[in-house]
């Protein structure tokens, strides 16, 4: 490492030397050459570099300059610039801290002068064409001096070199003559030499001398250009990003009323084809963005299939409409069916359905910039770094895997259905649909203490419940059971892995999501895309999903392939895309879903299929012919005043509604995430720091009996044997999965008013 040849120049020395530069959250600190000349801080990759590039300078007379510690110090001119350095040594940090101090008073001092002499230019404000003209006209005229002058150093240096190599000789020449004649003639020869050698060298000193005061002269009014083309930049580039913002969103409204409902009807549409992007944020090449990536050609092209094929589906004898129940007379036979089963609970009027609530307290504007916390996390997995509630929202995870039964009429749909087929499509649909709610929800749900639980009985409601343990903590997994009257089961077990980098936040759901049928003994199983949070650090957060879902019955060999496209301000196509083709255990082709993954899916059947033209990349796309498709999901509207309320759906506000007789172990019976509800995030916070300190002795506690065990096996267990109160850990034989199963005994103990079992979590 170069070091400073004087711990304290002066404030017209020019400074060197190599030190740590903060680069970003993967790199950390750099070494950088750093050089400190005439009130300016510059910073190179190498020394090799200071002739073509600069990384970046500071102007010292507008920057603060703070220290940290031992070797770290800050220099930022109010925002736009912030360099964060850091010595070798303390007395290394110290000589440079001296050389900054007098280089920003020297150049403070040099301001204000510039500020008495004033500016050449009228203080009236001339028009654009005027300004500009007189700019130029200025900047034409200083570079023309400015050339002159270094054409001046240019002959100067020249000169010096040759004067001075000429005395250099003579010097030589002198040592080894002998005394006499030819000792005069020499000495009078070094001395012309001399003198012109010191008339070159004033020469030049005069000339470096108005070079550098032309420099100074003009270098606040360059500043000062600069600094206004860096601010108008940055309103442009503001503008552009909201242009495309407004852009995007009118494109969407118009797409959603004429293209989306209509893309398997117009054939005019059918050759631009439907985007399915490959995606998944957990690629380990730090410069995958997604809102950058490229669109790959389409899979598949769908048209409008022969009229025949209409005509058939328009008959009430068809066996087509029969078998696949997507015209209009078959989806009301479903509804009356439903609504006239004497099982169904809509004919059964007892008791009045409990009126749940609508809202809950606003959320408090609480500023915390979440930067100031996440830095200190960068490596590290997010689900064991203590984060404050005031990046929370008052639901746990366990509340946020039970909001996937927000649409569980298309389960109820597909325990109704005759064909394995149609009712893949309403699996598929409701795979879908259990992301709808997450498109604003940017609020990270509170993770589940070790043994917590949540119940939702909503089998008066709806003829579903289901219920949800934390069964591990490290990793953090959740097993989740349902059931319904209407003959399907929904178990799930999820674990959570996530990646921060920098700009975007990546959640990899690992783990299976299974749906048994009791009537036709259909099994289905399918995992989860990834998440990916935006603007961690800069700009208004924002959620994608992007990925890919392979639903598959294992019993039929039935399969559904979901794309979910990575969502782009500049993609032509419709925002948070979704499209799926079923087929069989043959691989032929039966169905088309396409739609988004926070609004809407429709299917259609596919009447016949042929290989088109050759897309991009010579890939060829399948060319599917379609009947009319039909709307199988919509998303339901929001509550009024939802973005007040964290953007809870109507099921996810009376998530945390107190309900009498669930366990003790209940998420609703959490308390700091009651108070973060009511408003009282200080004391939410003051209580998360409470409950994870006992889960932490809890678990120290488990450690010491496991050390027991090792002499004792009878005694004590291991702490990453932890049993589940109601999920036993199973080998699934359909799906060759293994996943924790519901045992049974909670709602049987929620009957006895036993929980004897649960443990001491809150």
């Amino acid at each position: 490492m170069s070091e400073p040849k004087s711990p304290t120049p002066t404030p017209g020395d020019t400074y060197k030397g190599w030190l740590f530069k903060w680069t970003n959250y993967i790199k950390g600190y750099q070494r950088r050459w750093f050089v400190l000349s005439n009130g300016l801080l510059s910073y190179y990759r190498t020394q090799a570099e200071m002739g073509h590039t600069c990384r970046g300078t500071i102007n010292l007379a507008t920057a603060n300059i703070a220290v940290e510690d031992s070797c770290n110090f800050v220099i930022s001119n109010g925002g736009a610039q912030t360099y964060h350095l850091k010595a070798s040594s303390e007395v290394e940090r110290q000589r440079w801290i001296t050389a900054l101090e007098l280089a920003k008073a020297k150049a403070v001092h040099m301001q204000a002068e510039s500020d008495d002499s004033g500016d050449d230019c009228p203080a009236a404000p001339p028009t654009s064409g005027q300004s500009g003209g007189c700019r130029n006209l200025e900047i034409q005229s200083t570079l023309r001096t400015l050339g002159s002058k270094v054409e001046d150093l240019n002959t100067c240096n020249d000169l010096i070199v040759k004067h001075g190599s000429a005395l250099q000789r003579s010097l030589s020449e002198l040592e080894g003559i002998r005394v006499g004649a030819e000792m005069g003639e020499k000495m009078k020869q070094v001395t012309e030499r001399s003198t012109l050698f010191r008339i070159t060298s004033n020469a030049m000193i005069n000339a470096c001398r108005d070079f550098l005061s032309l420099a100074q002269s003009h270098s606040k009014r360059w500043q000062k250009a600069l600094q206004v083309e860096r601010d108008q930049r940055i309103r442009l580039e503001e503008t552009l990003e909201q242009l495309a913002k407004q852009h995007n969103h009118l494109e969407r409204a118009f797409r959603g009323a004429t293209v989306l409902p209509a893309s398997f009807s117009n054939p005019a549409l059918a050759n631009k084809g439907s985007a399915s992007v490959k995606g998944d944020a957990s690629d380990e090449d730090d410069d995958n963005e997604f809102f950058d990536a490229m669109e790959d050609p389409a899979a598949f092209i769908t048209v409008p299939a022969d009229p025949k094929y209409h005509r058939r589906s328009g008959s009430n004898v068809s066996g087509l409409s029969n078998e696949t129940g997507m015209d209009d007379q078959s989806v009301n036979f479903d509804e009356l069916s439903l609504a006239s089963n004497p099982e169904s609970p809509q004919s059964l009027e007892l008791e009045p359905v409990r009126q749940r609530r609508t809202r809950i307290p606003d959320k408090p504007n609480y500023y915390l910039n979440l930067w100031s916390i996440m830095k200190n996390c960068i490596g590290k997995e997010l689900s064991k770094i203590p984060m404050p509630v005031n990046f929370n929202e008052p639901l746990s995870m366990l509340q946020r895997l039970s909001e996937d039964l927000e649409y569980y009429e298309l389960l109820d749909k597909a325990a109704k259905c005759q064909s394995s087929l149609e009712q893949m499509c309403y699996v598929a649909a409701f795979t879908v649909s259990s992301y709808s709610t997450t498109v604003h929800r940017t609020g990270k749900p509170f993770n589940p203490l070790l043994g917590e639980t949540f119940e939702l009985d909503r089998l008066k409601d709806c003829g579903y419940r289901s219920l949800c343990e934390q069964v591990s903590h490290h990793p953090p997994a959740a097993a989740h059971h349902a059931n319904s009257e209407k003959g399907w089961t929904l178990r799930q077990e999820i674990t959570l892995a996530s990646k921060f980098r920098g700009k975007y936040l990546s959640i990899m759901p690992l783990g299976s999501i299974q749906c048994l049928f009791e009537k036709s003994n259909n099994h289905y199983s399918w995992k989860k895309v990834t998440t990916t949070v935006h603007n961690i650090i800069v700009g208004k957060l924002w959620i994608d999903q992007s990925g890919e879902i392979d639903v598959v019955n294992h019993m039929t060999g039935d399969r559904c392939h979901l794309k979910f496209a990575p969502y782009s301000y500049f993609s032509r196509d419709v925002a948070r895309k979704v499209t799926g083709v079923v087929t069989d255990k043959d691989g032929k082709a039966h169905y088309v879903l396409s739609g988004t993954w926070d609004e809407k899916m429709e299917f259609s059947r596919i009447m016949q299929s042929s290989k088109g033209e050759n897309g991009t990349e010579g890939k060829q796309r399948t060319v599917y012919q379609t009947l009319k498709a039909k709307e199988i999901w919509k998303k339901n509207p929001l509550p009024e005043g939802a973005e007040n309320m964290y953007f809870f759906s109507s099921l996810a506000l009376t998530l945390n509604e107190p309900e009498e007789g669930v366990a003790p172990t209940d998420s609703r019976r959490r308390p700091d995430q009651k108070l973060m509800e009511d408003g009282r995030w200080d004391e939410a916070n003051a209580e998360k720091q409470r409950l994870e300190e006992k889960q932490r002795i809890v678990r120290r506690e488990r450690e010491r009996e496991a050390v027991k065990a090792a002499t004792s096996p009878e005694e004590g267990t291991h702490p990453d044997n932890y049993q589940a109160m109601w999920f036993d850990k199973l080998d699934d034989p359909v799906s060759g999965e293994t996943l924790h199963v519901y045992k049974g005994g909670y709602w049987e103990a929620k009957e006895e008013g036993s929980w004897d079992v649960c443990p001491d979590i809150f």
